[in-house]
């Protein structure tokens, strides 16, 4: 059901050269005093040209954190260690920086902007954060950033896979929906259509230009934080998470090498959608086609016997989430699958 309030970004700016207006971004609400969280191992340009683009508004950087994990325990020592009057949270880099900075500023009420620097999922605006809590991964109620900042220069210039696998993941977003719709007619769960809609629309607008170019990361930046909104609207991962997402989740139990999220869950979408009949799986993989998924995928193949191991696991990983994987053995189909389609037989070994 959907919330009666939600929170949803109040400055978006997605274009080439925002990292180094993010000074101006904070000044324009008065936000004096931040505190700083980027990734690990970032490119030391990126966080010089944020402190740049402070120190040109006058904007104190009161405290500055490499995040070095994406734990409970790191993001409550921070919440503990910021600074006195602390107006903001800045997150910059991947996953692991923005999920500890949104928690933060979650915990601490401050408004939190999120400056990604690739696009792999569309974590960076979603109202949730992954973090491990005892050294076992949980997914943490959060707030939506106040702000999203994407540097389409620099997400452009992250490693090709990311940008596949933020395509993958926003492909899901097809077969989540489905689910959602079954899950409505097996068990009564309401569906909320607007958000529904919305998280469809997102990809087809991204559908009919899927190019890794400035226009493209656009596209695919904006899609993935309308994505993250209709979830805030649902109150659920429904709109964005179904049987896909599962098998990606028993995969990174199973295999003995996970590999990046979104390629996990674009190919898991792919199979999930022949499974659900209907037209959504030609969609798939056309844009996974103009987005070059499938050539990485068969530079580096999955393993066949994870991905076996992996449909067993997948309808246990959250009791009581309907999806077409509660519906039968889906595991049968999908080999078969894999072993005569075309774009899939050769993403595959062992």
């Amino acid at each position: 059901m959907r919330r009666s309030m939600i929170r949803i970004p109040e400055l978006v700016r997605i274009k080439a050269g925002a990292l180094d207006r993010i000074g101006l971004y904070l000044d324009r609400p008065g936000f004096r005093r931040t505190a700083l969280m980027f990734s690990e191992g970032l490119p030391s340009d990126l966080p010089a040209r944020l402190r740049a683009s402070l120190s040109a508004h006058s904007i104190e950087a009161a405290a500055s954190h490499e995040i070095t994990g994406a734990s409970f325990e790191e993001a409550s020592a921070l919440l503990g260690g910021l600074p006195p009057r602390c107006q903001a949270i800045v997150g910059l880099g991947g996953g692991k920086a923005l999920d500890t900075a949104k928690y933060v500023a979650t915990l601490a009420n401050l408004p939190y902007f999120a400056a990604p620097t690739s696009l792999s999922n569309d974590g960076f605006c979603s109202p949730q954060s992954s973090l491990t809590l005892d050294g076992r991964r949980k997914s943490l109620a959060a707030h939506l950033p106040w702000a999203v900042v994407i540097d389409t220069e620099v997400c452009q210039a992250a490693p090709a896979a990311l940008w596949a696998s933020g395509v993958g993941d926003l492909v899901a977003k097809l077969t989540a929906t489905v689910d959602w719709k079954l899950s409505f007619h097996a068990t009564g769960e309401i569906v909320d259509d607007f958000a529904t809609l919305l998280s469809d629309a997102t990809v087809f607008q991204f559908a009919g230009r899927p190019e890794r170019d400035s226009e493209g990361i656009r596209l695919l930046g904006t899609a993935l934080m309308l994505n993250g909104i209709a979830m805030e609207m649902a109150g659920s991962s429904r709109p964005a998470s179904g049987a896909e997402h599962l098998i990606s989740h028993a995969l990174d139990a199973c295999s003995a090498r996970p590999r990046l999220h979104g390629l996990q869950v674009g190919c898991a979408a792919y199979l999930t959608a022949h499974l659900q009949g209907g037209d959504h799986a030609d969609t798939i993989g056309r844009i996974l086609d103009g987005a070059g998924f499938w050539d990485l995928l068969r530079r580096d193949p999955f393993i066949l016997s994870e991905w076996r191991e992996a449909f067993a696991l997948a309808p246990s990983i959250k009791p009581g989430y309907y999806t077409v994987l509660s519906t039968r053995d889906a595991w049968p189909e999908s080999e078969e699958r894999i072993a005569t389609d075309p774009r899939l037989r050769q993403c595959f070994a062992g």
